[in-house]
């Protein structure tokens, strides 16, 4: 069986507890939905606020903002279905010994983290959401963008979505060396990520926005890839994907220091003294 069968095939399995979970009950279907939905509109309402108010943002007209925001609601509805079930928040699982329950399978590591967090049903919500403000944007902009457009479009997406997984492991792997202290890591940098990648940052000072697409990357995140891909500055549509592939390096290295330091020390939750019996 090859690996792309494989990965199917566990997707596939996923993807039916997901739906078996999510459709149990129906008035737990709709609250899912629902609140779902408000979460991610409410992400990015007061933005679309300013813009609507001032028919734009700086360099941003009104419907580029909204292009922008649908995009930032993209990045997160493509995690959500990917790298759920503490996934994304990788620290929890590396705190908590639940590392251990991925390790004892029969299959390599990165297979059960590609594979575990699939849940296309109950995290397509925000996809949808985000896949709905893009189209908006894109018919008010009027631009008949052509195929290779697109092209770039999705590997830039794609870019985004790997710079965010990348920063959650890169700030997770402390997990390794302080399981109590830094459980909740990736759940501070994930979410760091997400309150600010909606906001445009042209007007920041030079010091500032570098450390916004260098140590705190929340710039790759909708705002450095929408303002390439709308022609608002010069187009260096592979300055995403690069920085992307960079970070996942560094988030790799320290990954495996990490995973060495733990095949030496193991889990403090099956211990007498650990944090959690």
């Amino acid at each position: 069986m090859s690996v792309l069968t494989t990965v199917a095939a566990r997707w596939r399995v996923q993807a039916h507890l997901d739906f078996m979970w999510m459709t149990k009950d129906l008035r737990f279907f709709l609250i899912n939905v629902v609140g779902d939905v408000i979460l991610n509109l409410a992400g990015v309402t007061a933005v679309f606020l300013l813009a609507e108010r001032f028919d734009g943002i700086g360099l941003w007209a009104r419907d580029q903002v909204i292009f922008m925001l649908g995009y930032a609601a993209l990045v997160r509805g493509f995690l959500d279905v990917g790298f759920s079930y503490n996934v994304l928040h990788i620290s929890r699982r590396i705190g908590r010994g639940q590392l251990d329950h991925l390790l004892v399978q029969p299959q390599p590591l990165w297979m059960g983290l590609l594979t575990e967090g699939f849940m296309p049903f109950s995290g397509c919500w925000s996809l949808l959401t985000g896949a709905g403000i893009t189209a908006w944007a894109v018919v008010q902009l009027g631009a008949g963008f052509p195929v290779q457009w697109w092209l770039l479009f999705g590997a830039n997406l794609l870019a985004s979505c790997a710079m965010a997984l990348a920063f959650s492991f890169l700030w997770g792997a402390l997990a390794f060396w302080a399981p109590v202290a830094a459980e909740e890591m990736s759940s501070r940098a994930v979410g760091f990520l997400y309150q600010l990648k909606a906001f445009p940052l042209d007007g920041l000072s030079a010091v500032v926005l570098t450390g916004m697409l260098t140590v705190l990357p929340v710039g790759f995140v909708a705002w450095y890839p929408s303002r390439q891909l709308l022609g608002i500055a010069a187009p260096h549509l592979w300055h995403t994907p690069l920085a992307a592939l960079l970070l996942a390096l560094v988030a790799g290295i320290v990954f495996k220091k990490g995973m060495e330091h733990y095949a030496q020390t193991g889990s403090q939750r099956y211990i007498a003294w650990g944090h959690r019996g």
